[in-house]
């Protein structure tokens, strides 16, 4: 019978070299606070998240003029959209839902980053129910016009003489109660 020897090939111990500790950057996550050693691709070991520090971006030098946009108008029409919507106390989702558009589009317009088309302005006046002359206005203008409107109406006229009579508390607890009864709100005793 022929024996059989049972070879034991001989093991070979395969060692990673590693740099010392010493060598070693220690790093301190900023998203799980983990503390480990610098990693080859750069990412927590926990988390996955990039161990580098990001520097900020330089900021941008200041503008002593205006952007060109807002010398143009092209703010006017965002600004009067805006303050209409506020003052018909609208949210952008019903003036967009009145107009039949996305509400991104009007905050789109609100923020200069669009300017409407002429269709789209005969569409905004309408859903705000102005004319479309009073979006193409300058602010002081569409003020001054709404202010002689309101100082047209002889039931207001008549307050005014009495407000300013009233000190600053009573001007406040006063403008209060109008407000609260232009909301609709009743108040309870």
């Amino acid at each position: 019978m022929r024996s059989l020897l049972w070879v034991r090939p001989q093991l070979q111990l395969m060692a990673t070299m590693m740099a010392s500790v010493e060598q070693r950057e220690v790093l301190r996550c900023d998203h799980c606070s983990l503390v480990q050693f610098r990693t080859a691709n750069a990412l927590c070991r926990r988390c996955h998240k990039c161990l580098e520090v990001e520097l900020p971006a330089p900021e941008p030098a200041l503008e002593l003029v205006p952007a060109p946009s807002e010398q143009e108008g092209g703010i006017q029409v965002a600004t009067a959209v805006r303050d209409l919507r506020h003052v018909r106390n609208l949210s952008q989702r019903q003036l967009a839902a009145r107009m039949g558009v996305p509400r991104t589009y009007i905050s789109k317009i609100e923020n200069g980053k669009a300017m409407p088309t002429l269709s789209s302005l005969d569409r905004l006046a309408r859903a705000l129910k102005v004319d479309i002359a009073s979006l193409l206005r300058d602010a002081n203008t569409r003020h001054r016009d709404e202010t002689a409107v309101l100082t047209a109406d002889p039931f207001l006229a008549e307050i005014a003489a009495y407000t300013s009579q009233l000190d600053a508390v009573q001007r406040s607890i006063f403008l209060n109660h109008v407000r609260e009864l232009a909301a609709g709100r009743r108040r309870t005793a």
